[in-house]
């Protein structure tokens, strides 16, 4: 249990000359950020095709949105779009590794309210998230634009939380877990219903929608929505095409060994390397590693992944067979406990073990650093050697076990990042234009009864086998 945290108080914030709030770290860094995002434009089509587009009739007109996005140069560029089509933003940090400092300081002083610095504890990230969501008594944004599905999943677990005051009198228990990330999001909210008690279901009364960018964020509301507990409407940009095949592929074709050499100066080529997942983003990681000259082993779970592999000439091994002699070890998106330590114990000296997904629960960091008699060597910033009591040899872990191309190099190129961010602005606009309607005014046909007794299903649905694909 977490009962030795300190209470979370109160972000600190500043204000703009104009009144708009920001905590960043070096705003002395905003010029430096604005040189950057004029070089990022010019690479970035889509979006800069949307301000041509959409920005005489500012469509966004008085919408308010919250950005739970990495504070990055593109991302910035994202913001300065939205800002352009009328909308006023809100935004944090979705990771708290991923800020680049140049990028949150010129976004605060210049467009939008900005919480974002590299280098966050997770207090002050969820306390970053909350503040994104605060509008004051207004209720609370009308639209968010999510990587990762925090920002959505703070005002589902308020909201929660006040239909179980209303069943029990009881408030938040952050005691009641031992999860850290969880623990955090309880006190928050415990704390915020001291002050008002409705202030999660205003947000979740004002809000139009969100779209969700990444593969773990979509799993979230996928399974609210088959448990019914998804609050309003979402749409899924991650499956894009031009998102999956341009951010999962190419951008993590150049990002993974960006960061790889950026935070240990290592030579990919002649090593064994190991991709946990051959899903989009695996294969953008395996044929970056491949084409630098490694020998990339695949692990998975599904046999079409794995035979994807075997055609383009990539070994498909457990994790098992390769742990004691891969140099390299990278898990991708989409599930958890991949990478425990009882495998990391039998790597290589020197191994490199590092995660490209979202969060931070593929790699068991927890379990290695608690492990017994364990010594952590921070050799810079997100580069740890952990050395193991038993072989006097160590592990290499790359920004603790979190998303490897953001905290130890610089993400994805601005080309790739304007294919997905047109994805976001688009469904932005699509939320924004359907406010009031019901899905989209979309009026779905009732079955009649002998109509679902005809093709064997209950005139409530579902309505196709659970083996069927949409």
């Amino acid at each position: 249990m977490f009962l030795s945290y300190l209470p979370v108080m109160s972000l600190h914030v500043e204000k703009t000359g104009g009144g708009r709030e920001y905590k960043v770290k070096d705003m002395s860094q905003a010029d430096f950020g604005r040189l950057e995002m004029e070089l990022a434009e010019v690479e970035m089509p889509g979006l800069m095709a949307c301000r041509v587009e959409f920005g005489p009739s500012l469509p966004f007109k008085g919408a308010k949105i919250t950005g739970s996005l990495h504070m990055t140069i593109q991302t910035a560029v994202l913001i300065e779009t939205l800002t352009a089509l009328g909308a006023e933003v809100r935004c944090c940090s979705c990771n708290i590794f991923s800020t680049q400092y140049h990028a949150a300081a010129a976004i605060a002083r210049d467009s939008a309210a900005n919480f974002a610095w590299k280098g966050e504890t997770l207090q002050e990230y969820w306390l970053c998230t909350e503040r994104a969501h605060d509008w004051g008594p207004g209720g609370g944004p009308d639209l968010i634009v999510d990587d990762g599905g925090d920002a959505t999943l703070l005002i589902h677990e308020g909201v929660k939380a006040k239909e179980i005051n209303e069943k029990t009198g009881q408030l938040p228990d952050p005691s009641s877990t031992d999860n850290r990330r969880f623990h955090i999001v309880l006190t928050i909210i415990r704390d915020n219903r001291k002050v008002d008690l409705k202030k999660y279901t205003k947000m979740k009364e004002r809000l139009v929608g969100v779209s969700e960018e990444t593969t773990t964020g979509v799993r979230r509301l996928y399974q609210m929505q088959a448990n019914e507990t998804l609050l309003f409407p979402a749409i899924n940009v991650n499956d894009s095409v031009t998102k999956i095949k341009f951010d999962n592929l190419y951008g993590y074709r150049h990002s993974l060994p960006d960061g790889l050499m950026r935070a240990a100066d290592v030579m990919i080529a002649g090593k064994v390397a190991v991709v946990c997942g051959y899903g989009g983003v695996g294969k953008g990681c395996a044929a970056a590693l491949k084409q630098a000259g490694a020998h990339v082993i695949v692990t998975e779970i599904d046999p079409i992944c794995a035979l994807q592999a075997l055609m383009e000439g990539l070994q498909v091994l457990t994790l098992e067979d390769v742990v004691s002699v891969a140099d390299t070890f990278a898990t991708t998106p989409g599930n958890k406990d991949i990478i425990m330590v009882d495998h990391m114990k039998k790597m290589k000296n020197n191994a490199i073990v590092c995660n490209i997904g979202q969060f931070d629960n593929e790699i068991d960091m927890h379990g290695l650093d608690t492990y017994p008699g364990v010594k952590r060597i921070t050799i810079k910033p997100q580069t740890d050697r952990w050395v193991f009591p038993e072989t006097n040899s160590g592990i290499i872990v790359l920004a603790e076990g979190r998303l490897m191309n953001l905290g130890c190099a610089t993400g994805h190129p601005s080309f790739v990042m304007s294919c997905s961010f047109t994805n976001q602005l688009i469904a932005q606009l699509e939320l924004w234009k359907e406010k009031g309607t019901s899905n989209f005014g979309a009026k779905l046909t009732k079955l009649t009864k002998e109509q679902a007794d005809y093709i064997s299903v209950p005139v409530e649905g579902p309505y196709k086998p659970p083996h069927y694909r949409y």
